[in-house]
């Protein structure tokens, strides 16, 4: 038996949805004698507007090593400025005292720029879940491969991305594709019954159709956040029938507009409509897989939706870039053009056309996979990085 010290693995989460994705891989982590699970939470985590969500990650009998407050009281881009510059010193100064061997982060929010950038100056290896995407209507676009260029370990969701990745002059033994994490969960998650479900959020789901929408700010878009979920509500009207089920905004600027309005909707149909700041994993992917169509412009319409047979109307540019299942119908902000695309996602023939695995993003194994090569690979060196000049593969 090796008297070796385990390897200190430590995991940063902002948010209810980057935590989701990071779950499973946490698990196998905290599971692995030879590695020693570190958490840091951050961002909306700790913030009462967004459901102070630390709470899931204690109650899912994770430790917290360090809380690192950001002030996101500001819904502006100096707002957001402010936070991330007071985050990255929360970093370094919890990167001293728990001295990880390597630092997880996963996606493009700024709270991940944070992370990454205090890492480079504390010269500490990072690996970096779900690089390689893009994103190109949210700021999000740059963070990701800004992110990827501070990292040395990478866990690309698609062999597309992997090949950007590539062509970012990685290490091509240090770029590894095992899909998406947060698809285990609908391998290992025990999900809920619908009878469960309308009894949790107190609204009727049988008989009628479900919409389960998820709609953050457009970070680069041209239109006002307001105006552009303005009409998003105006094309719901055209559904009295449907029961309609919102997650919380994210926590970019603009979100208050976004959820003025939301909560407004909500208000107006208390008896067909709900707003949850947080469904957690497990109910809301639960309830995605009772939905008719999932509604909005997050990544989960493209990444899970897809792997339950849900059809996802994606409205704007925010997405734009991503790989797309053929189950995901694009459309513009404005409610005539929403309402085209919800019609056809409630369609009979829409997903009966399409073949039975839509989804682009790996089988819901990738969490373990994961966990096991941070455990082996190997860090010695990793900080003096080469440029690897792109050769495609064939060439």
């Amino acid at each position: 038996m090796s008297d070796q010290a385990p390897r200190r693995i430590c995991f940063v989460t902002a948010t209810r949805a980057d935590y989701g994705h990071l779950y499973w891989v946490m698990k196998a982590v905290q599971a692995d004698a030879a590695l020693q699970l570190q958490v840091i939470v951050t961002g909306a985590h700790l913030c009462e507007q967004w459901g102070r969500t630390e709470q899931v990650v204690v109650r899912d009998g994770f430790p917290v090593d360090a809380r690192i407050e950001m002030q996101m009281a500001g819904d502006s881009g100096v707002g957001v400025s402010k936070s991330t510059a007071l985050a990255t010193m929360g970093f370094a100064e919890a990167y001293e005292r728990l001295s990880p061997d390597l630092v997880v982060l996963l996606g493009d929010r700024y709270e991940e720029l944070a992370a990454a950038q205090a890492a480079l100056f504390m010269r500490v290896p990072v690996a970096h879940i779900h690089g390689g995407e893009t994103s190109e209507g949210a700021m999000d676009e740059s963070i990701r491969h800004a992110v990827t260029k501070m990292s040395h370990v990478h866990f690309a969701a698609a062999e597309a991305y992997r090949q950007r990745i590539l062509q970012m002059g990685e290490n091509p033994a240090m770029v590894f594709n095992y899909g998406a994490p947060g698809l285990d969960h609908l391998q290992r998650t025990p999900m809920m019954s619908l009878a469960e479900l309308e009894q949790d959020l107190g609204v009727a789901l049988a008989e009628k159709p479900v919409f389960l929408v998820t709609y953050h700010p457009a970070t680069l878009g041209d239109m006002e956040p307001g105006a552009a979920a303005d009409e998003l509500m105006s094309a719901l009207e055209a559904y009295p029938d449907a029961a309609v089920i919102f997650t919380g905004v994210n926590a970019d600027a603009g979100n208050a507009a976004i959820s003025s309005r939301i909560q407004a909707y909500a208000a107006r149909y208390p008896q067909r409509v709900r707003f949850f700041n947080s469904l957690g994993q497990r109910r809301y992917l639960s309830l995605m897989q009772c939905a008719d169509v999932v509604i909005g412009n997050s990544s989960s319409g493209l990444i899970e939706a897809p792997a339950v047979r849900v059809p996802t109307v994606n409205i704007g540019d925010r997405q734009r870039g991503r790989l797309k299942a053929l189950s995901v119908i694009d459309c513009l902000e404005n409610a005539g053009d929403i309402r085209r695309a919800i019609d056809l996602a409630l369609s009979e023939s829409f997903m009966a056309g399409l073949p039975q695995d839509v989804s682009l993003y790996g089988k819901g194994d990738a969490a373990v996979r994961i966990a096991q090569k941070l455990k082996t690979v190997g860090l010695d060196g990793v900080l003096a990085k080469k440029f690897y000049d792109y050769m495609p593969s064939g060439n």
